[in-house]
C-alpha cells in the first residue's frame, strides 16, 4: 500500500481499536451502563477495519516470504518444483494482497450516517400471478432468516397473504446494529427466473424505507 497517509490512518484506528478493548475491560467503566454501551459501539464500529488491517500484514509478510523462497531457489532445477510452488503462492498472495487493500479504502471511506438506523422492509409481489406472490413469500422467509443470523429482531408488521400461499405484500421491521448499512441497496424491481411452482411466471418488487 503506497499511500502513507492511509498507513497512518489504518495504525490510528488500529491503537484506538486497543485503546477502546483495554477500557471495556476496565471494572470502573461496567458501573455506567451508558458509558459502557457508547464504548462498546464505537470499538466494535473500528472492527471490521482493524480486522482487514491485520489479515493485510499478514498477507504482506506471507507475501515476503514467498518472494524470498523464489528467489533462494533460483534456476537450480532440483528445486523446480518448490519453485513453481512459491511462484504460485506469490502469485496467489499479490491477489489478496491487492483485493485487501480495496476493502480497506473502501472501508475507510466516510460512513453513511444512516448506516445505524433500524428500516422497514416492504415486499410486494409484482407482475405474474400466484407464482409472483409464492415467489414474495420465499423472500419474506429469506430475508427473516438473514436477520437472524445476524442476530437482528425481526417483526411482521402486516401482511395480505396470497391465495396459493405466499404474500401479496408484506411489511417487515427489522431492528439491530447497522440494519441500513447492509440493507440500503436491496431495492428496485426484480424479475424471477426460475421452474415455477404453477408453470407460470412471477416477479416481484422490493422497497425498503429507513427509520429512526
Amino acid at each position: 500500500m503506497a499511500e502513507t497517509y492511509l498507513l497512518d490512518k489504518l495504525k490510528s484506528v488500529e491503537q484506538t481499536f486497543q485503546e477502546l478493548t483495554l477500557r471495556l475491560a476496565d471494572p470502573e467503566i461496567a458501573t455506567d451502563p451508558d458509558e459502557f454501551q457508547r464504548v462498546a459501539k464505537t470499538r466494535s464500529s473500528l472492527e471490521d477495519v482493524v480486522n482487514a488491517y491485520q489479515e493485510w500484514k499478514t498477507t504482506q509478510t506471507e507475501l515476503a516470504g514467498a518472494k524470498q523462497i523464489l528467489r533462494e531457489t533460483g534456476n537450480d532445477p532440483e528445486l523446480k518444483e518448490m519453485k513453481e510452488m512459491a511462484a504460485l503462492e506469490v502469485e496467489e498472495l499479490t491477489t489478496k494482497l491487492q483485493e485487501l487493500e480495496t476493502r480497506l479504502k473502501i472501508l475507510l471511506l466516510p460512513q453513511d450516517p444512516n448506516d445505524d438506523k433500524n428500516i422497514m422492509l416492504e415486499i410486494r409481489a409484482g407482475t405474474g400471478g400466484d407464482e409472483a406472490s409464492i415467489w414474495a413469500g420465499d423472500l419474506v422467509r429469506m430475508y427473516s432468516r438473514y436477520a437472524e443470523t445476524k442476530g437482528w429482531r425481526v417483526r411482521l408488521l402486516s401482511e395480505s397473504l396470497a391465495d396459493m400461499g405466499g404474500f401479496k405484500e408484506a411489511i417487515l421491521e427489522i431492528q439491530g446494529d447497522r440494519v441500513y448499512s447492509q440493507l440500503k441497496f436491496e431495492a428496485g424491481v426484480h424479475r424471477v427466473q426460475r421452474v415455477p411452482v404453477t408453470e407460470a411466471g412471477g416477479g416481484f418488487i422490493l422497497r425498503r424505507q429507513r427509520w429512526q
